[in-house]
């Protein structure tokens, strides 16, 4: 499975981006507002990828960090929800965003992604209304929640949730880590140190 592509942004278009990663390129999906944070082309770029296998289609989304990673999964997992559809929600809304209206139960908010009407966005917000609470996306909440793609934080924070450790557990153990070896810290010395937190 691919997990994350690094490499120049060869060309885009409304709702894709191709990246080339040493001579191959990649056909990547994205939200309008991870197709927006890519830049120019030429431009060197990390994203944090989904690879997704139906009977007659194989496809790659990109994200512009692990959170919108996890949101997206989260919203895929509700029934009537495709990637298409969720990724029309991640371009209306940010992850903050998201995450507020998920908790609040606020349905008019995300019935503002296009295609997504009452019906459904009333069985996002209370499918995900208890699992907003443990993402790690609202600013200032403890750890590295606004750390960019692509960093040595963001990535530990992956690493330790594909170990099968909750999101908010993840990024609190991170965050210890950080605190402990300063924010120049390697992936690796990271998510030795945040496992430590977690087990001790």
């Amino acid at each position: 499975m691919i997990a994350k592509l690094t490499g120049l942004l060869d060309d885009f278009g409304p709702d894709w981006a191709v990246i080339d990663v040493n001579g191959v390129g990649y056909l990547v999906h994205c939200s309008v507002k991870t197709l927006a944070a890519l830049g120019v082309r030429g431009d060197r770029v990390t994203l944090h990828t989904e690879l997704q296998v139906s009977e007659n289609d194989m496809r790659l989304i990109g994200f512009g960090s692990a959170g919108e990673r996890e949101w997206f999964r989260l919203l895929t997992g509700v029934q009537g929800v495709g990637s298409k559809m969720a990724l029309a929600v991640l371009s209306a809304l940010s992850t903050e965003e998201l995450q507020r209206a998920c908790a609040g139960g606020d349905v008019a908010m995300v019935s503002r992604a296009q295609g997504v009407g009452t019906k459904i966005a009333t069985r996002i917000v209370n499918e995900l209304k208890d699992k907003a609470g443990g993402l790690p996306t609202i600013p200032g909440a403890p750890g590295v929640a606004t750390a960019p793609a692509g960093s040595a934080s963001a990535d530990a924070v992956s690493a330790l949730q594909n170990l099968g450790f909750k999101p908010n557990v993840a990024t609190d153990a991170v965050a210890r880590a950080l605190d402990e070896l300063g924010d120049g810290a390697g992936l690796n010395d990271l998510v030795r140190v945040a496992l430590k937190r977690v087990a001790g």
